[in-house]
């Protein structure tokens, strides 16, 4: 499980520091930083997954992204005047977290040359990497590290490091190119984690959207980002014998049951409503019920992946179905790690969430993490000097 996620210089978050627990709610006004958490999660994923230098690209390179506030805004917070100052270190996006077995840190940071006449300006260069064990990166607890073109993996007999290559290219992660469970398990540990994190930023439900559409259906234990396979990872779940399915699907409308049909070897969700003489396949449901049948399915995963995060889930739901969404929340939540951005006050108290400054101390295993802005700079409710969780950024 996850216990530490670290951001800095990532947009609104010059630097946040954030504990999790088995289930962590981010909650905030708009504008506070949640979707900048979101996004940076999904930034780390996407390390282990090698399109890390893309998604930024996409994003309009790392001077895009970057915090655009002063180095340290002490300065602003006392006088009320925004100034810039000389810098005291390089400009970078540092992204890492700790878990119960390894953590990650990556620092990406602007391109020195991209080359004579290229168009990759845009493209930020990896500048330091380091996979660790236990809560914060030090040297002793350091497995692999990576500085620029240099890499170097800590020695069987544990008395040093081993070095991996002098030629790295900037645009490549330690991940992608050394994560052979043989030679370096630590890394396809690190790697395959990122790569099992899901991400659920809503779900389209239009007339032409994926999940209306019958689709070839294979068995899907982890339904896909946009829902595409929704017929065939419900089926799943029936096969799998979870009840938690049927049960919600009743709960929210009223008895109806869920089902999928097969049409010339091709998958479609149909429900089965109370007082209708037929099921209602994909194409013809509500909005708002297909969209609550995509969350059921992601939530209900068989195999659920080690990290779900879901970005306001609540949206165009009708009120009476966010109870329903938040006990589904709460089962997935049983079985693996839950993080849900939301601003709904509602579904924080069907989740029955702890305040953060709460259980800072205690054994909680749901925590509500409240994010709110001073001077631009996106701030934690309930953390301080004393109560951040450590972490440690390595140097260049």
């Amino acid at each position: 499980m996850l216990q530490t996620v670290a951001i800095r210089g990532y947009r609104s978050l010059r630097e946040v520091i954030l504990p999790l627990r088995r289930l962590t709610v981010i909650t905030g006004a708009n504008g506070t930083g949640k979707s900048s958490v979101y996004r940076a999660l999904r930034l780390l994923a996407d390390c282990g997954r090698g399109e890390v230098i893309g998604s930024l690209a996409r994003e309009g390179g790392v001077q895009s992204v970057l915090w655009a506030g002063p180095e340290q805004p002490s300065g602003a917070r006392r006088t009320g005047k925004v100034e810039g100052t000389v810098r005291g270190r390089p400009v970078s996006l540092e992204l890492g977290f700790a878990s119960d077995d390894f953590g990650y840190l990556v620092d990406l940071g602007l391109p020195q040359m991209a080359g004579h006449n290229s168009l990759f300006g845009l493209d930020p260069e990896i500048k330091q990497e380091a996979v660790f064990v236990g809560p914060v990166q030090r040297a002793g607890s350091t497995l692999v590290r990576r500085t620029r073109e240099f890499a170097e993996a800590s020695s069987e007999s544990g008395r040093g490091f081993d070095e991996l290559t002098r030629s790295l290219p900037a645009y490549r992660s330690v991940l992608a190119e050394y994560a052979h469970p043989g030679a370096h398990p630590e890394l396809a540990a690190v790697r395959d984690r990122l790569r099992g994190w899901r991400f659920y930023d809503g779900f389209r439900v239009d007339a032409d959207a994926p999940a209306r559409r019958p689709q070839v259906g294979t068995r899907t234990p982890v339904l896909s980002d946009d829902g595409s396979d929704l017929a065939a990872a419900i089926q799943t779940i029936i096969e799998a014998g979870f009840d938690d399915l049927q049960r919600s699907v009743a709960d929210a409308f009223d008895g109806a049951t869920v089902s999928v049909a097969v049409h010339d070897g091709l998958f479609d969700v149909q429900l089965q409503q109370r007082g209708m003489l037929r099921p209602l396949r994909s194409a013809e449901l509500s909005d708002g019920t297909l969209r609550f049948l995509l969350w059921a399915a992601a939530l209900l995963s068989p195999q659920p992946p080690s990290l779900m995060v879901l970005n306001e889930p609540e949206t165009s739901l009708h009120p009476d179905l966010v109870r329903p969404l938040a006990t589904l929340i709460r089962t997935a939540a049983a079985q693996t790690q839950v993080v849900v951005v939301t601003h709904s006050r509602a579904m924080l108290e069907f989740l029955d969430t702890a305040p953060l400054a709460e259980a800072v101390e205690g054994d909680g295993d749901a925590v509500e993490v409240g994010l709110y802005k001073d001077f631009g700079e996106t701030k934690v409710v309930g953390l301080g000097l004393l109560t951040t969780p450590p972490w440690e950024w390595g140097k260049r």
